[in-house]
């Protein structure tokens, strides 16, 4: 991941190092190699104004710089430049699931989410995907296709669903959707299932018709928690989601797909910033263990490994 952001970040280190023996860093002498970054960051797809605060945080902390004889340079260029990202990066709340759905059982059962998301986006991968994690956390989870709409959708989550031994509720196509969520409610509460994982039609953010649907469904079932499902490779476009889902139903936190495909890394990141919502997990593979919760460390990691 991230894999062109990473030789920008580390070219930077590189050419700046030799600069810093033996002086005081002042604007002039750095100002050159931060426009080259900012430029290169930009052409990595990181947002402008992302890329503006990543090379301003950088200038604060190495202007005045002094390294002392034998000092190891590129440390403490890496360190500064490092200490500029976590500062955005820890800016992002992350929202640990398993625990919250474990405070939701504490006071009643089942826990209700609800998954939201355009089509496209990975959604009925991702709820097998969160459906393993709260598995193997000792929860008891069940997916409820309350997606009536798409043809085939039912049949594809009941497949995940079997693959990672979850059970599965669904419904008729053309039934209505918030009564097959509150059918499948029911049956866990019968059943013994303590965490409903509540599938919703992939709509338009702009679809006004399937809009209300998901409204009555959140109204009906009225949800502990409301996950959006967004493609960090869609950039602005999942921002734009983001915000229409926000104004019609309400967000509580955000999972990120196919953060891994993002070969430059600047569009994921871009999004991971700019959504300004906890994020739940980023999607990181293909397989259904390939879900990561949201730490700026690990994302550091990645970035100077």
């Amino acid at each position: 991941m991230f894999g062109k952001i990473k030789k920008v970040l580390q070219d930077f280190v590189n050419h700046i190092q030799s600069a810093v023996f033996y002086k005081t860093l002042d604007e002039k002498d750095i100002e050159k190699y931060c426009n080259e970054m900012f430029l290169k960051l930009v052409e990595a797809d990181v947002a402008y104004e992302i890329a503006e605060n990543i090379i301003e945080g950088i200038k604060r902390r190495l202007i005045g710089m002094k390294v002392r004889r034998g000092d190891d340079a590129a440390k403490y260029v890496e360190e500064s430049i490092q200490e500029s990202i976590a500062g955005i990066l820890s800016a992002i709340r992350s929202f640990n699931l398993p625990n919250y759905v474990k405070l939701v059982l504490a006071k009643e059962s089942p826990a209700k989410l609800v998954f939201m998301g355009v089509n496209g986006v990975g959604k009925t991968t991702t709820i097998a995907k969160v459906a393993y994690k709260l598995k193997a956390e000792g929860l008891r989870p069940i997916v409820i296709a309350a997606d009536t709409f798409r043809a085939g959708a039912q049949e594809q989550l009941r497949k995940h669903a079997e693959r990672v031994s979850v059970p599965f509720f669904g419904g008729r196509y053309g039934s209505d959707p918030a009564a097959v969520a509150l059918d499948g409610i029911t049956y866990a509460q019968k059943n013994g299932f303590n965490v409903t994982l509540i599938d919703t039609a992939g709509r338009m953010h702009v679809d006004i018709d399937l809009m209300n649907e998901l409204r009555k469904v959140i109204r009906v079932v009225k949800p502990h928690i409301k996950l959006l499902v967004l493609d960090a490779l869609t950039g602005n476009d999942a921002l734009e989601q983001l915000k229409r889902f926000e104004e019609s139903v309400g967000v509580d936190a955000v999972i990120l797909t196919k953060v891994d495909a993002d070969a430059s890394g600047g569009v994921a990141l871009s999004v991971i910033v700019g959504v300004g919502k906890p994020i739940a997990y980023l999607g990181v593979g293909q397989r259904y263990e390939d879900l990561m919760e949201y730490e700026p460390s690990i994302i550091l990691k990645t970035l100077f490994k």
